[in-house]
């Protein structure tokens, strides 16, 4: 019998990055013979991994780089591949002493891209990256998108939802890392009264209250506010029954692109060019084009640098959802 291969995938930033993930170990596990795949992330993502058939076994830090570096190094891996490639994933790699691929980082075209707005960005999405790092192993991308594996158990039934929404809803995921990521309240209720259909709105518990405000305005025959009421999984569900789904610039819309949802993704201070738009899936950008002050960050910015927020202030609602009914079902 041949040998495993043994082959350590290392991803810790966000939700949405391990997602992101997700072809690369497919890839990994379907093309190089005898592979042996373990991921290792944060604890935060282990319902991503859990489920996932082509991870053999998973490993998360728990607060001691320590004790997680001696559980790696048992392991004896003949293969590292870094898809974050930073000071936490280098002294891994370091201390394992394994052969490792790292993903290329742009960071001087990103700092010419932010700080002088020069788009000299790769047109290439992190996946297509992300695979690049692996072509030495001999793995190939094969075209399939992103995977996201749900638990029966976490499947969430259709006669949850109020009577309103069984018949059909789109699903809005209000959150996002940062202010800046996500509209303004008041806008985000002028985007439910446009989308004129049952909304799910989606979020963590501390998105909740933006969620009643939402509910309060719009009213409860077009929203139902699930914030902080399902996990991830559940969450996951919600997207994967969603006729179509709008989304900040966050982990659920990657969720959305791996159950091949058609998306319209908004963006405020960070852009598409930075590679993370919705993979392998339709999807419409919502965006203040023509903005000098666009991007001001490659993922995260507290507040507005230049006060007037303009990037979600002006953004334009001009689309049109074909994919809905003419007649809205809760009416």
């Amino acid at each position: 019998m041949a040998r495993p291969v043994k082959i350590l995938v290392l991803q810790f930033a966000s939700i949405g990055d391990v997602v992101l993930t997700t072809p690369v170990v497919r890839c990994l596990k379907q093309q190089v013979p005898n592979a042996v795949l373990h991921f290792c992330t944060k604890r935060a993502y282990q319902s991503i991994i859990d489920y996932n058939p082509y991870i053999t076994q998973a490993h998360y830090i728990d607060g001691s780089l320590y004790r997680l570096i001696k559980e790696l190094r048992t392991e004896q891996f003949d293969y590292v591949i870094d898809l974050q490639n930073t000071a936490l994933t280098s002294l891994i790699k370091a201390t394992l002493g394994s052969r490792s691929y790292s993903v290329e980082k742009q960071p001087f075209r990103e700092w010419l891209y932010i700080r002088w707005k020069v788009n000299a960005m790769a047109e290439q999405h992190i996946v297509d990256r992300y695979m690049a790092t692996v072509q030495p192993l001999g793995a190939e991308n094969d075209g399939r998108g992103l995977d996201y594996f749900i638990p029966y158990k976490d499947e969430v039934e259709i006669d949850w939802l109020p009577e309103t929404h069984q018949r059909g809803f789109v699903a809005y995921a209000i959150g996002g890392q940062s202010l800046t990521r996500r509209l303004p309240v008041l806008r985000m209720i002028e985007l439910c009264i446009k989308i004129n259909y049952p909304i799910v709105l989606l979020g963590d518990k501390a998105d909740r209250k933006v969620g009643d405000s939402i509910m309060q305005a719009v009213g409860k025959r077009q929203i139902y506010n699930a914030c902080g009421y399902y996990n991830l999984n559940q969450s996951a569900s919600l997207l994967q029954q969603a006729r179509v789904v709008f989304s900040h610039d966050t982990g659920l819309m990657h969720i959305a692109a791996a159950f091949r949802k058609k998306v319209y993704s908004i963006w405020g201070s960070t852009t598409p060019q930075f590679g993370f738009y919705p993979y392998k899936t339709p999807h419409v950008r919502l965006e203040a084009s023509g903005l000098g002050c666009r991007p001001c960050s490659v993922t995260n910015s507290g507040t507005c640098p230049m006060k007037h927020f303009k990037c979600m202030n002006s953004l334009p609602f001009d689309f049109e959802v074909k994919e809905l009914r003419a007649k809205k079902n809760f009416e």
